[in-house]
C-alpha cells in the first residue's frame, strides 16, 4: 500500500475518525474515547459504527487504487453491517480487508473492535463499484 497516510473526508473527522496507524500496509482507523456520537446512553450509535466501517473500507480501497496507478469514482453496490456485540463510550478501531480489486468493482472486509481485536464489535462486507471519473 501507499506509505503516504490517506487525507479523511469531512464526515469522518466530524464523527471523531482519524487515522490511528498503519498495519501491514492498510490503515487502521481510530473513533471515539470521551467524545463520542452516542446512541443509548454509555454507548456507540449504530450508524456512526456503520461510519466508522465505512470510512475503513473506502479508505483501504482508495489506497489500493493510488498504489495501483487507478483511479475510480466509488459507488457502493451494497454494504451489510453486522452488530456482534454493544461497543461501550471507549476508543473503537477499525480495519478493512480488500478481498478482490477487480478493473470494474472491489469487495472489502471490515471489522472493528475495542478491548480485544478476537471480539469484534461489528463487522462489515462491500461491494463497490469502480466508475470511470468523469
Amino acid at each position: 500500500m501507499a506509505s503516504k497516510h490517506p487525507e479523511l473526508p469531512p464526515y469522518a473527522r466530524s464523527l471523531g475518525i482519524g487515522l490511528d496507524s498503519m498495519e501491514d500496509g492498510l490503515p487502521v482507523l481510530r473513533a471515539g474515547g470521551d467524545n463520542i456520537t452516542e446512541g443509548r446512553p454509555g454507548f456507540y450509535h449504530g450508524g456512526a459504527i456503520s461510519g466508522l466501517l465505512e470510512t475503513a473500507g473506502y479508505t483501504a480501497l482508495r489506497m489500493a487504487l493510488a498504489d495501483a496507478g487507478r483511479t475510480a469514482r466509488l459507488k457502493p453496490i451494497n454494504i451489510t453491517v453486522q452488530f456482534l456485540a454493544p461497543a461501550k463510550a471507549a476508543p473503537l478501531w477499525a480495519k478493512a480487508r480488500i478481498t478482490k480489486l477487480g478493473r470494474r468493482n472491489a469487495n472489502i472486509e471490515v471489522e472493528c473492535w475495542q478491548d480485544e481485536r478476537s471480539r469484534p464489535r461489528a463487522t462489515a462486507v462491500m461491494n463497490v463499484l469502480l466508475a470511470a471519473e468523469d
